[in-house]
């Protein structure tokens, strides 16, 4: 985590202008070290607040897929992980999402896809919102947010 938390570091001093003078001056001021080796976990995580402070928006990480393609994929992962937030699913993520379509409705569909971001057709897509939303509303899960006047 510290390798990660000093190339952050660099990237910040870069992304917002500073030298290396001028991160070793910010460094010591944040921590009372100049040298980032000599810092623990906690005084890098200083580093970087006191970057994001001065401008710099840290990225917490790539995603390893681009969003679905579509909003009413993108719905279906939204459900898929609401399930999985509330403790109802034996493997969340992409990979249980693929292994509950294919279960679900390998002998309702002609062919099943690979992954639930290639499906186009639309009665195919109603179907696993249809099955998620039913399985959300068994389980207790709010679904719609509900608009107060």
């Amino acid at each position: 985590m510290t390798t990660a938390l000093k190339r952050m570091i660099h990237v910040g001093c870069r992304e917002i202008g500073l030298d290396g003078d001028a991160r070793h001056d910010l460094q010591l001021l944040v921590t009372g070290k100049d040298s980032l080796t000599d810092m623990s976990e906690a005084e890098l995580k200083a580093v970087v607040s006191a970057l994001e402070a001065r401008g710099f928006r840290a990225h917490k990480g790539k995603r390893s897929r681009p969003l679905a393609p579509r909003s009413d994929l993108r719905y279906i992962h939204v459900l898929w992980g609401l399930l999985g937030k509330a403790g109802k699913l034996q493997k969340p993520g992409r990979a249980g999402l693929n292994a509950f379509v294919r279960s679900r409705f390998e002998g309702h569909w002609q062919s099943v896809p690979i992954d639930i971001d290639s499906l186009q057709r639309t009665d195919q897509i109603n179907d696993v919102t249809r099955a998620l939303k039913d399985w959300c509303r068994r389980e207790g899960i709010a679904t719609e947010r509900t608009v107060r006047k």
